[in-house]
């Protein structure tokens, strides 16, 4: 179920940050208490494979025994919809039908270069391997952040 809010939320249990990608999606976990997030390795699909996608994530939630979800979403500058935003909607419709678990969005904006600046001097081949979950660090962070304050 997809909500506008973190009040459903459980104040404990594992997060899975995800940052959608139509090729490369970037996966991150917190622990329980929500005191850390890890990477894990982003999941690899082609553009129009969404099973794929969406099984991969499934097995996350059920291996990592995730209580909840957190996806960025890319919004314009003026917080508008782009074509993409589009894609991660639809994206987190067809997951919210496969699983019974609080979703949420939150705004994504600059989380990318957030995540290439935490990691600092490294090779591209790296950054394209790596920031995708970085991303997904970066958002659940700052979701975690938000539901500790409220």
């Amino acid at each position: 179920m997809i909500l506008p809010n973190f009040k459903v939320f459980k104040p404990q249990g594992r997060l899975l940050g995800i940052d959608w990608g139509a090729c490369r999606t970037g996966v991150a976990v917190s622990d329980a208490s929500r005191d850390f997030v890890f990477v894990r390795p982003s999941i690899v699909t082609n553009k129009n494979d969404r099973d794929t996608l969406i099984n991969r994530i499934i097995e996350i939630i059920n291996g990592e025994n995730i209580s909840g979800i957190v996806i960025g979403l890319p919004l314009r500058a003026d917080g508008s919809d782009s074509e993409t935003t589009k894609m991660v909607r639809e994206f987190a419709n067809v997951l919210a039908g496969k699983i019974d678990l609080p979703m949420i969005f939150i705004d994504e904006t600059l989380s990318s270069m957030s995540a290439q600046e935490q990691m600092g001097r490294v090779n591209r081949s790296d950054i394209k391997e790596n920031l995708d979950s970085n991303s997904a660090r970066v958002i659940l962070e700052n979701a975690i952040a938000l539901i500790k304050r409220n």
